[in-house]
Order: C-alpha cells, then sequence, then structure tokens
C-alpha cells in the first residue's frame, strides 16, 4: 500500500485536488443548488449566517479554493518548492481567488431588488385611508414606500371610525393587518 503512494509526487497531488476542485466546481455549476441544500445550509444554521445572500463556505466558492489550493500548489512545487511552503502558497492563493469570487457574489445579490415589505419598512409611516375603517372593524390604507404604493388592510388603534382619505400613521404591524392611528 505504501509503495503506490510513493509513486505520487507532491506535483502529482496538488495537480489531483485542483482536478477535483474544478470537477467539483463544473458540477456545482451545472446542477445549481443541488449542492447548497447540502453543506452551506446546515452550516449557516448551525452559525447563525442566515443573513441573506452567499456564503463564504458555498460549494461553489469552496470548489474555486480547492482548485486554487491545488493549482497553485503545484505551481509552487514545479518551481522546486518544498511541499509545506507550496502549501503555503497554495493556501494564500485559494483564499484570495474564493475572496474574490465571494465579493462578487455578494455585489451581484446586493443588486437584487425585492418587492418584499418588512414591518420596519412601514411602522411609523404616514398612509391615507383607502377604504373607511368602521368602529371596530377592518378597511384599508395605502403607503408609499421608495417608488412603491403598498396597500395594507387596517384596523384603527382607538378602534373608533377612520374615514376614507384620512391622513394615518401605521403604529404596528400584526400579521398582515396594521395599526394605524389618525394624524
Amino acid at each position: 500500500m505504501s509503495s503506490l503512494f510513493s509513486q505520487f509526487s507532491a506535483f502529482t497531488v496538488f495537480l489531483g485536488i485542483a482536478a477535483i476542485g474544478f470537477v467539483f466546481l463544473l458540477v456545482s455549476l451545472v446542477l445549481g443548488e443541488l449542492f447548497e441544500h447540502v453543506g452551506d445550509t446546515a452550516f449557516e444554521h448551525e452559525h447563525d449566517l442566515g443573513h441573506g445572500g452567499p456564503s463564504f463556505f458555498s460549494a461553489r466558492i469552496m470548489s474555486v479554493f480547492i482548485t486554487a489550493f491545488g493549482g497553485f500548489g503545484a505551481i509552487a512545487t514545479n518551481y522546486g518548492y518544498g511541499v509545506l511552503p507550496s502549501s503555503g502558497v497554495g493556501f494564500a492563493s485559494g483564499l484570495f481567488f474564493a475572496s474574490i469570487i465571494y465579493a462578487f457574489a455578494r455585489f451581484l445579490y446586493g443588486q437584487q431588488a425585492s418587492s418584499e415589505v418588512r414591518t420596519d419598512d412601514i411602522v411609523g409611516r404616514q398612509a391615507r385611508v383607502i377604504v373607511a375603517i368602521p368602529a371596530g372593524g377592518v378597511g384599508q390604507v395605502r403607503c408609499q414606500i421608495g417608488e412603491d404604493l403598498v396597500d395594507k388592510i387596517a384596523r384603527a388603534s382607538d378602534g373608533g371610525p377612520v374615514p376614507e382619505n384620512t391622513a394615518v400613521k401605521v403604529e404596528a404591524v400584526l400579521g398582515e393587518t396594521v395599526v394605524v392611528s389618525r394624524q
């Protein structure tokens, strides 16, 4: 068994690592999000990294790291460096290229538009009643958030009636209903 491993040089091992990383990168690019659900999500939930956007530990970024580690380690070995310095060169190069891909992925994620309205976006905003709110009942208000007009089911904070076209302030969000008070 040891004679089998003695036939491999450090150069061959580094090239093998690069090839495995490259094949994994190609497979993850072709199969899409298949690998993202296996490792990345488990790590994010375990370490509470669910901030949205790509993780540094995603399959694509890690495969870029492994490919660069193997490739630059092989180049360093070819220039006569030993295994330890070649591993250092490979690690630094892998970290560098994985960081570039991560930064680019974060940039692309940040450019995505979303029509999602979060609770923080609407609480405290001024709105206008577009369907009158009867005493103890619900009506509808319209609020402008950025460029978008958002319509929400609303109830009055004091439980009283609020006529149509009245300016109100959003006090709280309860599920899909907002609680408003007169201005």
